[in-house]
Parts: C-alpha cells; structure tokens; sequence
C-alpha cells in the first residue's frame, strides 16, 4: 500500500532541505525566500529496514525491494493563507491527497535565514498552521451544508453525511481540529471521506541547530510538549545535517554519525514515526529472486494482506505459509524453519505479525 506525508510549514523553515534530504536529491530548490517551492515536490524514499538484508543475505536473494514512503514538500504557509495570503489555496488539495501530514516547526536561531514572521517562535508558528488548516476545511464544510440539508429531507446517505459535517463544525468552530471530534466507529469510513485537513494524522518536526541534532534544545523542548499534549509525537531533526549525510556513502555514513554523537540518522527516526502514526507495519517475502518488504496496517489478517501483492492473491486466499521473522534467521532460512516445526499454516482469520515471512497459496 503507498503512504505519502505532506511536509507543511512556514516559509525559511527548513521544509525544502528536509525534503532534499529525505529524498537524496536536490530536486527541492532550498533557497533563503519565501515560496521558494510553488509546485510541490514529490520524491520517493525505501523504508529503513536492515531486517530485510539480513533476510536476503540467508536466502541468497538476488534482488532487494524495500517498501516506499512518499513525501510531499508544500509550499510555505503564511498567515491568513486560508483567505487568498501568500499563496493562497494552492497547497490544500496537495495535503488532502496525502494520509498524514508532518508538521516542520523552526527551533533553531540564524540571523541568516530570515522568518517571514520576523522571530523565531516554533510554538507560534504552528499555531498559524493549525488555523489555517481548520479555517480552509471551515470553508469547505460551510459550503456543503445548503445541498446537503436540501438532500437529506429525502437522502438518508445525505443525512448521515450531515450529521458529520456538523459534528466537524462543532469542533472547528470551538477552535479545535476536526480530528479531535468522537467519531461513532460506524462513521469512521464516512468521515474519513470527509476529506478534512485536520483530520489527517500529524508528526511534530523539530528542526534544530546541528548542535542540538542528538538531543533537541528548549524550543524543541516547547514543540514536544505541545505534541504531548495533542497525543502525538515529535522527532528532533537538524535538515542540515540529514541534507550532509545523504551525500555520503553507506560506509561514511557510520562514521559521520558517530562524530556527531547520533546512533542513527534522524531521517529514519521520522519515517518510522510516521509509520507508527499510520498504524502500518511489514511483513516480507523471501526467496532466491527477492527479498520484498510489504506495508499493512496493524491487525491485517492473511487474505488482506495477501491482496497487497496483487488483488487475486486475497479473492482466491488459500492459506499462507508463516515463519516469526527471529525463526527464520536462527534456524537459517524455510527450509531450517520447517525442519524445526516453526513453519505454520495459517487461515483466513489470522492476523498477521510484524515481521512475518509469508508465502501465499492461492487459487483463482
């Protein structure tokens, strides 16, 4: 399945040289002016995944595909975007495409990249973002409410889809995120089809000075807090140096780290947050032409997962033949596993763990 985040913030952020860093390329013009990036910018990053290799190197794989996430880089926002500022609109449909949306807070001092705000205030700053965000799905929800309250005298579709539209409202209006509304787990599709900016799932990015890159600052501190308090997470990340360590060879990537006191680069602390934030994990295939990682959500059975290959592997679901990731590696490979009884046929009903090993028997 594809997962694609927005990358939303201010303008001079440091958005742009996340994204350039994020992609290894430098097709984000990273430059010291607002809207520097007008188009968004859509690259394609592997999910860090080292249990793979090792997969692959016990199975003799020739060829090695991790699962991909996609990042979006967004045009910097600025107050009163929502009503034309800046520019303007552009940037919703880019976010109301995306399943979550990481929000890049500056917390670092430069007087040689200005703010378009003029001081550095990551707390403010987001502020902004969330207005502008609940002010553009305010817009869109006040527009539909004449049809809808017009079809749902007769619509019963159109009278659920009412009922959410002001359950959205109510909470907006009180200057809250829609995501924070209690939402029936039966309307849970409908309100998802809502669309809305501020449901979308949120990752706090602390883009920090490289001195601080190991353990953040007192603004990130602030940005922590405040995800704290919103039930979600935030990674402390300096784009500056991610930006140098994505030019580097694998090897020199280690011992760059190490100078810099990091155990691992920051970029994989945030693309494995946003798949924590999504619910998703992996489940792999393994064998002499490849070794694959797959995206699921958490708590996906076989035939669901199944379906993530191709859709006639889960209407013609069989049975799945299942090795425990920590199995596979001790007792080397499928065949050490099923000599040892650590092979499982599992059914349609089971729910599949993060680090399975699988192999689908299908009939079409």
């Amino acid at each position: 399945m594809a997962l694609k985040v927005a990358i939303v913030g201010l303008p001079n952020v440091g958005k742009s040289t996340l994204f350039n860093a994020v992609t290894q390329t430098a097709a984000a013009q990273a430059a010291n002016y607002p809207f520097c990036t007008i188009e968004p910018n859509v690259g394609e990053v592997a999910l860090p995944e080292p249990r793979l290799e090792i997969l692959a190197k016990i199975a003799g794989s020739k060829e090695i595909i991790p699962a991909r996430i996609t990042f979006v880089d967004i045009a910097g926002l600025v107050r009163g975007a929502a009503s034309g500022e800046g520019l303007g609109n552009q940037f919703l449909a880019n976010i109301r495409d995306c399943d979550a949306v990481a929000l890049v807070a500056r917390c670092f001092e430069d007087g040689d990249v200005t703010h378009v705000e003029g001081r550095v205030d990551p707390l403010s700053d987001l502020d902004i973002i969330d207005t502008e965000l609940m002010l553009a799905d305010l817009e869109s929800l006040e527009k539909r409410v004449p049809g809808l309250e017009k079809r749902a005298k007769s619509d019963k579709d159109s009278a659920a889809t009412l009922r959410l539209v002001n359950l959205a409202l109510e909470q907006l209006n009180a200057g809250k995120p829609a995501r924070t509304a209690a939402v029936p787990e039966d309307d849970a599709k409908a309100w998802r089809m809502l669309q809305l900016l501020t449901t979308k799932p949120a990752l706090y990015v602390c883009n920090v000075d490289e001195e601080s890159a190991g353990h953040g600052n007192a603004l990130s501190a602030l940005v922590a807090t405040r995800a704290a308090g919103d039930g979600a997470k935030a990674v402390v990340i300096s784009a500056k140096i991610e930006s140098e360590i994505a030019l580097l060879a694998p090897d020199e990537r280690v011992e760059f780290l190490e100078t810099m006191d990091l155990h691992e680069p920051g970029l994989d602390r945030l693309i494995h947050e946003a798949y924590a934030l999504l619910g998703l994990q992996t489940y792999f295939t393994v064998g002499p032409k490849e070794a694959r990682a797959w995206t699921i959500p958490v708590g996906a059975t076989g035939p669901q997962a199944a379906g993530v290959i191709h859709t006639d592997f889960e209407k013609g679901f069989i049975r799945a033949e299942t090795i425990a990731y920590d199995d596979f590696v001790r007792l080397n490979g499928e065949a050490g596993a099923k000599e040892a009884g650590k092979m499982r046929s599992e059914g349609k009903e089971y729910v599949v763990r993060d680090g399975d090993v699988m192999h689908f028997r299908f009939n079409v």
